[in-house]
């Protein structure tokens, strides 16, 4: 499947309960990042809007580069009227950002499917010198007997989870893709879900079983019995590192 397109079917779940980003990476991208009232900024990948929701108080001008139609209508529905939002439909690799406009790009959630080298020289032609790229994932943990049996069962039960999964990359791909050294900086995020939060968690992820599906069924089994078995006052936590991999290109 076309990477763009994997999402398509998973818009409104990927809206209701994907996390955000937590204020101390925000303010990390003004102190350390050069992002800033005067700043302009691309959010790539920008998806359904969750980023770019964050970043647009904060800074003069946003570029959002979205391929996939439908995450891309769901973005400007939820930021109409937001009128220093520039929308764009390019690809990570041809973005459609004027050349040598930015101070900072961002990705959020989506730098494992692009076309890295291609990536790497599209960041060259847009940022102003000095320019820097921040790469971020919410890192969901394992830290509860709940999300370690989720891990498991995603593991089991998803075909695709470990082929597409963002902890595939690694130093040596940073290494690459950064110009000298890059910094790693980590921040607590938190969700706190019901029943129906945990499920529609899973259903806004790319590698959940089709629903209806055998693998579906068996999963949700599994999550509806180890909620039972580990929910406190009926909510179950989800937490997550917020990392941010950051330099220039």
């Amino acid at each position: 499947m076309d990477s763009t397109q994997r999402f398509s079917a998973r818009v409104e779940a990927y809206v209701k309960y994907r996390p955000g980003y937590p204020t101390a990476m925000l303010d990390f991208l003004v102190r350390q990042l050069g992002m800033g009232p005067h700043a302009v900024v691309a959010d790539i990948g920008a998806g359904t809007g969750i980023l770019t929701a964050l970043l647009a108080p904060r800074v003069g001008q946003l570029w959002a580069v979205e391929p996939n139609a439908e995450m891309r209508g769901a973005a400007e529905r939820l930021l109409t009227g937001v009128d220093h939002i520039h929308w764009l439909s390019g690809s990570a690799e041809q973005t459609g950002v004027p050349t040598g406009a930015l101070d900072l790009v961002t990705v959020a959630q989506a730098f494992h499917w692009f076309d890295r080298a291609a990536f790497k020289a599209g960041c060259r032609r847009l940022l102003k010198p000095g320019g820097r790229v921040a790469l971020i994932w919410n890192d969901r943990l394992m830290d509860t007997p709940f999300l370690e049996a989720y891990e498991a069962g995603l593991r089991a039960h998803s075909g695709d989870y470990e082929e597409v999964n963002h902890r595939n990359l690694g130093d040596a791909d940073f290494q690459a893709f950064f110009e000298g050294e890059y910094r790693l900086d980590r921040f607590e995020n938190r969700q706190l879900f019901d029943l129906d939060g945990v499920l529609g968690r899973l259903n806004s992820s790319s590698y959940a079983p089709a629903i209806g599906t055998p693998a579906y069924e068996q999963l949700t089994a599994l999550i509806r019995r180890e909620f039972a078995r580990y929910a406190v006052d009926g909510r179950i936590p989800f937490n997550y590192c917020t990392l941010v991999y950051s330099g220039r290109v």
